[in-house]
């Protein structure tokens, strides 16, 4: 009986084509095994059926960054998030036309984190210059909350919110907060510290009740739906 082989040399003999670039072909999702793509260059295979697209293209998989709407009391690390980043919660209007591969979920660094106890929008990537970005820019960077609060506003509350108070002994710049409704504010600040919307929200006799950040820099998280992602556009910048 014939040992199973690794799709990666079959291929390289029915291509004809080298090892290398059949994994290239393979890792790029251009190959499927009895009519299933596969895009582990070490799966092995024996009588299987092997097709390669005619379309196929030996361009290495660009590195991705992926848009992920954190629901609500996802007390979760960046590890176990990831795994809510699968196929069936890719978001319908996603119009990256990006090809999801399983590549894209590997080697995931997580960039800015969100505020305590808050949901919303988090950023995932494997572009090295997108992370650095997100990490060197974080104290110019500016991010926007939806906070829902509980409480009555004093007569010079919203001024204080925008400046005058002090977080962890430190005066706080200046950053901006106004009412979105009767229940909601929206903070656009810079460099978040942990705790520091709800520590700001106490000071004025508020109660923070939800938090949603839907913006990073110049990148709004838009109608992506709780628990849904999608890839950061080519034109998209923070």
């Amino acid at each position: 009986m014939t040992e199973p082989v690794r799709l990666a040399k079959r291929l390289a003999e029915l291509v004809p084509c080298s090892r290398r670039e059949a994994e290239l072909y393979i890792a790029g999702g251009w190959v499927t095994v009895d009519g299933q793509v596969v895009e582990e260059p070490q799966f092995k295979v024996l009588q299987q059926k092997i097709e390669l697209h005619p379309e196929a293209s030996l361009i290495p998989v660009e590195p991705v960054s992926i848009l992920f709407h954190q629901p609500p009391a996802a007390l979760m690390d960046a590890n176990s998030l990831q795994q809510l980043l699968r196929a069936d919660t890719r978001a319908t209007d996603d119009h990256s036309g990006i090809h999801m591969l399983r590549q894209h979920f590997v080697r995931l660094m997580q960039g800015s984190a969100l505020e305590m106890n808050a949901s919303g929008l988090v950023v995932f990537t494997q572009d090295w210059r997108v992370a650095r970005k997100l990490t060197d820019d974080a104290a110019t960077l500016e991010q926007e909350y939806v906070v829902e609060v509980a409480g009555e506003l004093p007569p010079d509350g919203l001024k204080l919110l925008n400046h005058g108070l002090s977080f962890n002994g430190r005066e706080l710049p200046p950053i901006k907060v106004s009412w979105q409704n009767e229940t909601r504010l929206r903070f656009a600040l810079k460099g978040a510290q942990p705790g520091q919307i709800a520590h700001m929200c106490n000071s004025v006799g508020l109660q923070v009740l939800a938090m949603k950040r839907i913006r990073i820099g110049r990148v709004s998280m838009g109608k992506l739906q709780s628990g849904s992602w999608r890839y950061l556009l080519p034109y998209e910048r923070f």
